[in-house]
């Protein structure tokens, strides 16, 4: 049995929760009407219309719904990473966009869902997460396809060397010897690695709480 959809009229199946052509929420609720007294409903109900007449409210104030979240913070993600990765913009930029982005996209998934710059703010997370793990695969990939790791290293070795010169205390001088050895490049790699993440969560939850402070104002103009 078919009804029609309350947003955009077009004909759903009895029973799916949401609509296959606007994603607008089949669940209705009926608001109780309080007790009246025998006296009052005697006449409420002359003029009243009957109780199976009673109009039916759709629930459009649903809450955010995190099932929904991955695809599109996936897809802000790709966006910014492939963007990072062939330079065209800087990180920064790349990974905050990105989390605004994720709200953009999700919001344009679900537009009956309730948004906010907490929720946004979440969302964002999530995506900066998956831009550093997809940034990485693809820096990781470029390295290996282009035979990049000895350039890179060469790199790190000569900005080793240069602060060595410009700070001659043996102390630091033991630091910078561990450095350049293999252990110690693999600890600079991991520290960036870490400090990476860090960069890309703030960000991407920065850009989603701009978002979603956004979205939720238009929503309540």
């Amino acid at each position: 049995m078919e009804q029609p959809c309350y947003k955009c009229g077009q004909a759903v199946d009895e029973g799916v929760p949401f609509c296959p052509h606007c994603a607008a929420p089949q669940i209705r609720v009926i608001i109780a009407e309080p007790a009246l007294s025998p006296a009052t409903a005697s006449l409420a109900l002359q003029g009243s219309p009957a109780a199976g007449d009673r109009p039916l409210v759709p629930a459009i104030a649903v809450p955010m719904s995190w099932s929904l979240y991955a695809q599109p913070c996936a897809l802000a993600a790709l966006v910014a990473a492939v963007a990072m990765v062939l330079k065209l913009v800087v990180p920064v930029i790349a990974v905050f966009g990105a989390g605004f982005l994720a709200v953009a996209f999700y919001r344009r998934r679900a537009p009956e869902t309730a948004i906010h710059a907490k929720g946004g703010a979440r969302l964002g997370a999530v995506c900066g997460f998956l831009c550093f793990a997809m940034s990485t695969i693809f820096e990781s990939a470029a390295v290996l396809v282009l035979h990049q790791g000895a350039e890179i290293r060469r790199i790190m070795v000569d900005a080793i060397q240069q602060t060595a010169a410009r700070y001659p205390d043996p102390q630091f001088q033991q630091t910078l010897d561990f450095m350049r050895s293999p252990g110690g490049m693999v600890f600079m790699m991991v520290f960036f690695l870490i400090f990476a993440l860090a960069a890309f969560l703030v960000l991407g939850t920065l850009g989603g709480a701009l978002g979603g402070a956004v979205f939720g104002r238009r929503d309540r103009t």
